[in-house]
């Protein structure tokens, strides 16, 4: 198998992915609406959204696995349409849902799946083997997929996709469902990855998952893209520097929204609590006492991602 290394080195000075006007319908149903995306060699791009958003679409046609219906697609410099094949072969696919073959020991699922790649046996084995240290399974080689742990199975679910050394990881909600343990695991092996130069693109419902891994990301609602930036850039374009939560003792909290109005730039009334977006927390609340206002309870809070991305796509859920 030709180095890694050597074929990132033909498209350096190009995105690996590159995406103009790009469009997936199926039947009358559009889900992806001519979207612009580039994603640069050795960079964590994210594609964040709320459910329907049209991420898993996008991602399917970066995998080569659901052609585009319409606009200009190149991953890696190639075609999808012309060269599925190909391009599938330097790409490592992480699925939301762990697939892995019960039948099969924790490296089997390794060696056997390099196969699909023509891998030679005894490169498989050491790979096998490396990759193993590098999840933190080396210990459970041996053993079958069906007991190991949620967090074992998505570490080895990433172990798998990394088997021909991929150029780009597709990664589908990397730690759904995982203990909090566990998702700091797969993101400290994910950001090792980043830092050996493996560009990642994923898709996450969890916002300081976004926060931690992504150098960019865009945010989709309605199969268009509504904002695109860093984590940071985002944040300090479409929120305040804090938030400042107020709980007041009453059945509703929408009549004290009038009684807050021009504090900070923006109240936002939810049905158990009041949001006001602010630069100043401590000035915000003096503000709210000064108005003689008495919340049963405070949390001042720095703005984060989660604020962008509610304020961008509403608060309603989409099934």
């Amino acid at each position: 198998m030709s180095d890694p290394r050597a074929r990132v080195r033909i498209v350096a000075n190009e995105p690996l992915i590159h995406a103009r006007g790009l469009v997936k319908r199926f039947g009358s149903f559009t889900a992806v609406d001519g979207i612009d995306v580039d994603v640069q060699p050795g960079e964590a791009f994210g594609f964040l959204g709320p459910n329907g958003a049209g991420k898993s679409s996008t991602m399917r046609m970066v995998g080569c696995v659901s052609p585009p219906t319409g606009g200009t697609l190149r991953i890696l410099g190639m075609d999808p349409r012309r060269d599925g094949p190909a391009i599938r072969g330097r790409l490592g696919v992480c699925p939301q849902l762990d697939n892995l073959d019960p039948e099969l020991t924790v490296r089997e699922n390794l060696t056997t799946y390099a196969r699909y790649f023509g891998i030679p046996r005894k490169v498989a084995r050491q790979r096998a083997d490396e990759l193993l240290d590098f999840v933190q399974l080396s210990e459970r080689a041996g053993s079958k997929v069906e007991p190991l742990s949620g967090g074992m199975k998505r570490r080895l679910t990433i172990a798998r996709a990394l088997v021909n050394e991929p150029e780009i990881v597709l990664l589908d909600e990397p730690t759904t469902g995982l203990d909090p343990q566990a998702r700091h695991l797969v993101w400290e092996r994910l950001f090792r990855l980043k830092q050996q130069g493996v560009t990642l693109v994923l898709t996450t419902h969890y916002m300081d998952e976004a926060e931690q891994l992504c150098d960019r990301l865009v945010v989709m609602d309605g199969g268009k893209i509504v904002a695109e930036g860093s984590p940071r850039e985002l944040i300090d374009r479409y929120s305040t520097r804090e938030v400042v939560e107020l709980r007041f003792a009453a059945e509703s909290q929408a009549g004290f929204a009038d009684k807050l109005a021009g504090i900070g730039e923006r109240v936002e009334v939810l049905p158990d609590r009041i949001l006001l977006y602010v630069e100043d927390g401590d000035a915000a609340l003096a503000a709210v006492h000064e108005r003689a206002l008495t919340p049963a309870s405070v949390l001042e809070r720095r703005s984060s991602l989660e604020d962008v991305f509610l304020h961008l796509t509403g608060r309603t859920l989409v099934d």
